[in-house]
């Protein structure tokens, strides 16, 4: 499998070589569904700038990444192109290692359930074989290295290409069964964007499953184990969050950085569900929405962690999901990580309804995106309404689409263990529905 892997890290390269070196790397870097106000590469300059005059880069109002961040290109800005592809190259290949050591838990576990008469006798064909597994961890570094929404995000030096390999070698972390590395690339993701604090309820979960400890609330080693597990996140977070202050010697980055996320002043138009909605609003009622809008992303954890208890992976699949959904500054950058672990759920195929449908909205709006810019910011042919539209029709259509998997996932677990065929008490079949 290695050498299919070059070919495509080769192959991915490439294409990010050519589109640095076109004119077409100006006008996906001036893309809003690309760079928003907290990751754009002009930002990163202007605070760069700033640093450089021996200024704060938070004493004003443009710069909003992390001080690591900052502190991390003020070495390395002139290789920033080549920065910015080692990055997409180490999340494929972290992603592709994940996938590869937990395609081999779930056969193990399959198998286990098969020896302990666990399925149903007529669910053969809903088995996973090792050949239908084999190419998955090649599919998910193809999905994520040659995804349009991850090039682009590269193109455009969007910062958001690091929070995502930082999450993937969470995920990496986590399915290896490190607590320690789990725990620090969970707080530095946190750190760089807050909303990944929603992994931690899927990342406790699978370390819990590999160390055999029940999860049960009257379980002491489930306590003992958790409290571990949150001891680590959370002095990881403080080191990080420190070592910041005294890049700074100021706390400054604090209101800058993470007030900036939940306040979410900047009402620049983006593939998010906060800008058009607080532009409207009278600004006596925007405390109370902005708190109700955020809680949005929180919201689903414990729901989700109880359902899902058992399969942590997807769990954390959906989380992705959601963050890349309702958090305040989205690009496509957020959308391509979860997307990168669609072929991990190719064996639900058959279950979802609406695939095709939902893949065609997704499409089409990725391309109405710029068309309706232009015929509202160039033309004035349009207003905002137009784009906005596209927007939430694009948001709805991601909605549905982790709605039809999370239902078809579902509906396999219950026909593993109650059978294919389905029939009522008066022996006529009878049809599963997800209530």
């Amino acid at each position: 499998m290695a050498a299919p892997l070059v070919l495509v890290v080769l192959a991915a390269v490439t294409v990010r070589a050519a589109l640095y070196r076109s004119s077409l790397a100006v006008f996906i870097a001036e893309r809003v569904e690309v760079a928003s106000p907290l990751n754009a590469w002009k930002r990163v300059v202007e605070g760069l700038a700033l640093l450089d005059l021996g200024v704060s880069p938070y004493s004003g109002a443009i710069f909003h990444e992390t001080p690591l961040i900052i502190y991390l290109f003020h070495f390395l800005i002139e290789y920033a192109e080549l920065v910015f592809m080692i990055t997409d190259v180490l999340t494929a290949v972290a992603l592709y290692l994940a996938i590869q050591d937990f395609n081999k838990v779930v056969f193990k576990k399959q198998k286990l359930l098969i020896e302990l008469d666990k399925y149903a006798p007529d669910v053969a064909e809903l088995i996973q074989t090792p050949m239908e597994m084999h190419y998955i961890p090649l599919k998910v570094a193809l999905f994520y290295l040659l995804n349009p929404y991850t090039v682009m995000s590269c193109v455009a030096k969007s910062t958001c290409a690091i929070n995502n390999s930082v999450i993937a070698f969470f995920i990496l972390a986590t399915i290896k069964g490190s607590a320690f590395l789990s725990a620090v690339f969970l707080a530095l993701a946190t750190y760089q964007s807050l909303y990944p604090l929603t992994l931690f309820a899927p990342a406790l979960l699978y370390l819990l499953q590999r160390q055999f400890i029940p999860i049960k609330l009257k379980s002491k080693s489930f306590w003992l184990y958790t409290m571990q597990y949150t001891s680590l996140y959370l002095c990881s977070l403080v080191v990080i969050i420190c070592l910041s202050f005294f890049l700074l010697n100021s706390w400054d980055f604090i209101p800058s950085v993470y007030g900036f996320i939940l306040s979410v002043p900047d009402l620049t138009p983006n593939i998010g569900l906060f800008w058009y909605f607080f532009a409207e609003m009278f600004e006596h009622f925007s405390l109370f929405f902005v708190c109700v809008f955020q809680i949005n992303v929180f919201f689903y954890t414990i729901p989700l962690a109880i359902k899902l208890k058992e399969h942590p992976m997807f769990f954390m699949f959906v989380q992705l999901a959601i963050i890349s959904i309702f958090k305040s500054y989205p690009t496509v950058g957020d959308i391509a990580l979860y997307m990168a672990f669609l072929p991990v759920w190719s064996h639900l195929y058959r279950f979802l309804r609406n695939i095709f449908i939902l893949s065609c909205v997704l499409i089409f709006c990725s391309f109405l995106f710029p068309v309706l810019w232009h015929l509202w910011i160039y033309a004035g042919s349009a207003n905002s309404n137009f784009y906005y539209a596209i927007t939430l029709t694009f948001n709805i259509g991601q909605i549905l689409l982790i709605s039809d998997y999370f239902y078809a996932f579902l509906r396999r677990e219950y026909y593993l263990t109650h059978g294919l065929h389905l029939t009522r008490q008066d022996g006529t079949e009878a049809m599963l529905v997800l209530k």
